[in-house]
């Protein structure tokens, strides 16, 4: 991964406008999607929340850290919004430009997918997550690091937010795979449009608890009805998803949803083959502790 001075106006604002290039112009975008195809290996991850232990790992167990060739596609979301603070400020930025970096270097490999945290950052909604209100922190970290400067890097951080597809889908010889922040809830189904997957995200799509994006990322509380539905409509074997609390790293809704944690001492990922993914019975199986990760 090539080196930033993450203190750089100039050098921060460049790296996140090649990786909102590489978001909307990459090969694998599909509308409001990436779609990649069997064979290869994937990464899949859960909420993050700047663990730069784990980063790290995940950029490591996708080959994506050295000179050769990706090893694997990754996904990558709900990066920002840490739980450690430096006297009340939030400097997840970071890792959001290292992502971007990440993007722009991979632009077929790197999968930052919308998250609720991140969609929060850009519309000013606030969220108060233990007892933090995370998107002020956050302001007051690219305001102690750029200062003059930051109205231009926040400029461009929200580019690279509103350009990040809202998931990643995989042709696999035993029926799709869709990994995604989350799902719209129960009670989000007359506002939803399913048909959001199949085309690019507009404006509309963003506000909150109307548009469709909104409603994906924020979505909490769907049950087997629910994902039986989605996958007649949308043709989907297994879901992996983020965005609610997994106690162990991982845990699964049936019929076909898998939550995973990426950002916790329990942390996990999921490899898959695309050739010969899992079923949604044995993804639970296959998790691996991001503790244990080389």
């Amino acid at each position: 991964m090539r080196q930033i001075d993450l203190a750089s106006p100039a050098a921060v604002e460049r790296v996140l406008r090649e990786a909102t290039e590489a978001n909307l112009g990459a090969r694998c975008r599909r509308g409001s999607i990436d779609l990649i195809e069997a064979p290869g290996r994937l990464i899949a991850t859960g909420d993050l929340h700047d663990n730069p232990l784990h980063f790290a790992r995940l950029v490591a167990l996708a080959g994506l850290g050295g000179d050769h060739p990706p090893g694997a596609h990754l996904t990558l979301h709900e990066l920002i919004h840490s739980d450690r603070l430096v006297n009340g400020m939030d400097f997840s930025h970071r890792v959001l430009i290292k992502a971007a970096a990440l993007k722009a270097e991979h632009p077929e490999h790197v999968h930052t997918l919308l998250a609720n945290h991140e969609l929060s950052q850009v519309i000013g909604a606030g969220i108060i997550k233990d007892g933090i209100r995370v998107v002020e922190a956050f302001n007051l970290g690219l305001e102690y690091v750029f200062g003059g400067e930051t109205a231009r890097v926040d400029a461009a951080l929200r580019e690279f937010i509103r350009s990040m597809p809202l998931a990643l889908r995989a042709h696999t010889p035993r029926g799709d795979i869709l990994c995604a922040h989350s799902l719209p809830g129960l009670g989000m189904m007359t506002r939803f449009d399913p048909r959001i997957l199949e085309r690019a995200l507009v404006e509309d799509d963003y506000m909150p608890r109307q548009g469709s994006a909104h409603l994906m990322v924020w979505g909490r509380g769907y049950d087997a009805e629910q994902l039986e539905d989605l996958v007649e409509r949308w043709g989907v074997n297994l879901f992996i998803l983020g965005h609610e609390k997994a106690e162990f790293g991982a845990k699964l809704v049936p019929p076909n949803a898998l939550i995973l944690n990426s950002d916790h001492a329990m942390g996990v990922y999921l490899p898959v083959d695309l050739g010969d993914p899992p079923a949604p019975e044995e993804a639970m199986e296959r998790v691996v502790p991001l503790t244990t990760a080389e």
